[in-house]
């Protein structure tokens, strides 16, 4: 559980993703030549803080988000998120300016967002959550599970991938907007006909904590019901624990795949959490355990 250890440690808000990008840009040359496959590694100026991985002769493509949600400084004390985060009053953020480190507690006040650091915050800091990672016998409790244990799954992968792409996205929390430019990378560089969204979804009524990994019939957005039969039929004859998702709300990189212009399969498959978007997201370890034996099942298969 180490790199995902130092996963949870970084700070990579919506548009600020470059230190998760060089963390794993400087994992992955140290790991590669231990792969089964050593990939084509596609990054720079074009592909803005994106990291692309090519394995072989790629069918399709794993998505995994590399930016969190948090908070940005604006005028005075006041604060505006990044994405959806939920805040309760007294919580702990962290990050820093041009004048040093920063650690502050956030106060919402008749919709508005405040903190309550000794100094001017420079306009347009992020702000992160604190973190405080706690691991039991069977949970790990901690903020940005959503999407850190996304990138984990996606680089336990790569271990063994031999055919496909593993991609790590920007934007993901905050609207989106890479996903499509990654796409048109891809189906001109090594095109693929499907792609999985390594993503956390939520507890609900019909989603529970050790029941499995989740596949998403539907969220907001409908994948092809052809993919997802093969989806679904692959996922019971592997024996790996899953459990079915169908709601009518959310959204991941899964929307951009459908809205691009390509004909691109897509399913949503990722453990559930408690407390979504807060500092106290919670996973439970056999969930994660069949997400991570999951994707290498499919992967091998589809």
């Amino acid at each position: 559980m180490n790199v995902l250890s130092d996963l949870l440690e970084i700070q990579s808000t919506s548009g600020d993703e470059s230190s998760m990008r060089e963390f794993l840009l400087n994992y992955i040359n140290q790991r590669k030549d231990s792969w089964n496959v050593c990939p084509e590694i596609h990054f720079g100026t074009q592909l803005h803080d994106c990291l692309l991985l090519k394995f072989g002769n790629p069918r399709g493509a794993v998505f995994a988000h590399m930016d969190t949600i948090g908070f940005m400084s604006r005028y005075q004390n006041q604060l505006i998120p990044i994405g959806g985060p939920e805040v309760e009053n007294g919580t702990y953020l962290i990050g820093e300016d041009k004048f040093g480190p920063i650690r502050c507690r956030v106060f919402e006040e008749d919709g508005n967002l405040f903190h309550d650091f000794g100094r001017k915050i420079t306009p347009g800091t992020r702000l992160s959550f604190e973190q405080n990672v706690k691991i039991s016998e069977n949970f790990i409790q901690a903020a940005y599970l959503d999407n850190r244990l996304g990138i984990y799954n996606a680089l336990n992968l790569c271990e063994n991938l031999e055919d496909g792409w593993v991609v790590f996205s920007t934007f993901e929390e905050h609207g989106g907007g890479s996903v499509p430019a990654i796409l048109e990378f891809i189906q001109k560089t090594s095109p693929i006909h499907f792609a999985l969204i390594s993503d956390i979804t939520w507890i609900t009524d019909g989603v529970l904590h050790d029941e499995g990994v989740v596949v998403s019939i539907r969220d907001k957005h409908i994948p092809r019901k052809k993919f997802l039969d093969k989806i679904i039929d692959l996922a019971a004859e592997s024996n790996i624990p899953y459990q079915l998702e169908i709601e009518s709300s959310g959204s991941s990189d899964g929307r951009e795949v459908q809205f691009s212009p390509y004909f691109i399969d897509w399913c949503f498959i990722g453990a559930p959490e408690d407390n979504v978007h807060s500092p106290k997201e919670k996973v439970s370890l056999s969930d994660l355990d069949a997400m991570l034996k999951m994707y290498v099942y499919l992967m091998a298969r589809l």
